[in-house]
């Protein structure tokens, strides 16, 4: 049998290879026990000798730290209307949603707090028809948390829809329609 250079080569490197893992692996495995010291002492001009606390620390995003989602923890009473899937009070999103019920929803993010529908004609009014946009502004149970746009076309002769003005009191009907159906799902929760 005749001795080969490259597959001397290759073993050479497999070698090589292990060692190296080894010596990774034993350097880690070392670090493993590494007691860590929490309070180090130090002497500041202004305040003298102190020790600062390195224990569990808020966060740059607060104590709760980042929430994406909502606190599935939060009481009805503290207004957030617990709901721990959306990113908005779930009283106003509920009630936004059981007050434009008989209309088609085209769009519904409840992340974002934007509820989109689709056009809907009256069947008493059939060459008028209405679209809304409801936006959920926050996670509080509040008047300001909820604003509603209300688009209005009519079909003129020819059969095209045209955009035509809606009544100045129409959004605000809409909003309160929405809070009042909200307070009452808050007081029904709250009477569980």
């Amino acid at each position: 049998m005749a001795f080969d250079p490259r597959a001397s080569g290759a073993i050479v490197r497999a070698f090589a290879i292990g060692l190296a893992c080894f010596v990774a692996f034993a350097t880690l495995s070392a670090c493993s026990d590494a007691k860590v010291v929490s309070e180090y002492p130090d002497k500041d001009p202004l305040k003298g000798d102190y020790k600062p606390q390195y224990g569990k620390r808020d966060s740059v995003f607060g104590s709760g730290g980042l929430v994406i989602g909502g606190d599935a923890k939060a009481a009805p009473e503290e207004g957030e209307g617990g709901g721990g899937g959306i990113g908005v009070n779930g009283f106003l999103w509920r009630a936004s949603l059981d007050t434009i019920s008989f209309m088609p929803v085209a769009s519904a993010d409840p992340f974002g707090g934007v509820i989109i529908t689709d056009w809907y004609a009256m069947p008493e009014a059939p060459k008028e028809r209405f679209k809304l946009t409801i936006y959920i502004l926050g996670r509080s149970l509040r008047s300001d948390a909820v604003k509603a746009a209300v688009f209005r076309q009519v079909q003129e002769e020819g059969g095209n829809w045209v955009d035509t003005k809606v009544a100045a009191d129409a959004p605000a009907k809409i909003e309160d329609a929405i809070l009042t159906r909200a307070r009452q799902l808050r007081f029904a929760a709250l009477q569980k």
